[in-house]
Order: C-alpha cells, then sequence, then structure tokens
C-alpha cells in the first residue's frame, strides 16, 4: 500500500470514528428517537409513528413526554398534566389546575366521536394517590385518548428520573411539530 493511500485510509477512519462519537454523545445525551406503540395518544399520535425526543428539555405542563413505565418493562408516552406541587382534578369532562379550569384543545377531534358523555371520569388527585398535590420529583401524565389511556389515573405520578426524553419533532409519518 502506498503511502498516500495510507493516509487517505487513517483520514476517512478518523473521520468515522468522529462520526460515530457525535453520534453517540447526541443520543445518549441530547436527542434520542421512539416509535409509539398503542392507542392512548390517539388522535395526536398513531401506532408506529416515529418521533424525536429530546433530553435536555426543561419539561412543562401539556409537554408529550416518554418515559419508562413504573408498572412494565416498557416505555410510555403521555401528556403532562400536572407538575409539582399542582392540584389535579377532572369535574364533567373538564380539566382543573389549581381549582383553575384548563382548556384542552388536543382532545377535540376525539371528543366529537364519542358515543358517551364523558371522556375523562371524575377524580381529583387526593382521591387517586392519597396526595392532595402533585409530589416533588413527580409528574401527573394522561394519554390524549382517555378512554384508553393507562396513565396516572392508575400508576400515580411518575418520577422525573424516569423521564427519556419531550417529544420535540414527528418524524414519520410527517415530518412536524405535534399538537
Amino acid at each position: 500500500m502506498s503511502e498516500a493511500t495510507k493516509k487517505e485510509v487513517y483520514s476517512w477512519v478518523k473521520s468515522i470514528v468522529f462520526a460515530l462519537i457525535v453520534a453517540i454523545i447526541c443520543r445518549n445525551f441530547l436527542f434520542s428517537p421512539a416509535i409509539v406503540y398503542g392507542e392512548s395518544m390517539l388522535p395526536t399520535f398513531q401506532e408506529h409513528d416515529r418521533l424525536l425526543l429530546s433530553k435536555v428539555s426543561e419539561i412543562q405542563r401539556f409537554d408529550l413526554v416518554v418515559f419508562n413505565a413504573p408498572d412494565s418493562d416498557e416505555r410510555y408516552i403521555k401528556r403532562v398534566i400536572g407538575l409539582p406541587g399542582d392540584i389535579v382534578e377532572v369535574k364533567d369532562d373538564t380539566l382543573y389546575i389549581n381549582g383553575k379550569q384548563i382548556e384542552e384543545p388536543y382532545l377535540e377531534d376525539i371528543k366529537k366521536d364519542l358515543l358517551f358523555d364523558k371522556l375523562t371520569g371524575d377524580f381529583t388527585l387526593e382521591e387517586l394517590t392519597g396526595e392532595a398535590v402533585v409530589p416533588e420529583g413527580t409528574l401527573f401524565v394522561m394519554g390524549d385518548n382517555r378512554l384508553h389511556s393507562k396513565d396516572s389515573r392508575f400508576f400515580g405520578p411518575i418520577p422525573i428520573s424516569s423521564l427519556i426524553g419531550e417529544v420535540k419533532l414527528q418524524i414519520y409519518p410527517k415530518i412536524g411539530m405535534p399538537e
């Protein structure tokens, strides 16, 4: 092998190794792909939608997050409803946070197709968990398809430490921001 060929191969190897290191750092610390399984987030997400998650986001109310499920070895995708210190309640299919009525425009499409009166059954956080407020270090999450979502109403608030990331981009089947 000539000296020029060795330099060219070495240059390619350096470039590939550098690209791999950058990709590994990005995937482990900044961004991660995810795939939607199940119907708990319909109509926002469909089965097998591909998403891009940010691992460095500051989580806010109504963000869409992926986390390690507290009741299985799966990952769940849900919407953040309650932050630490919040009082969460649903009365007559209306969400109240800290006593204030909250609009949920992301539920409009699914509500108009309802056969029943209510998408979300009445509850208070205290009835579900025995806690008056969302505990520090946790989030109260619910799926958009409330009739078919296993969420904080069943397993309680999730530890913030269980978060994998916030949904930032829907890659497939369409490219764009989730609603």
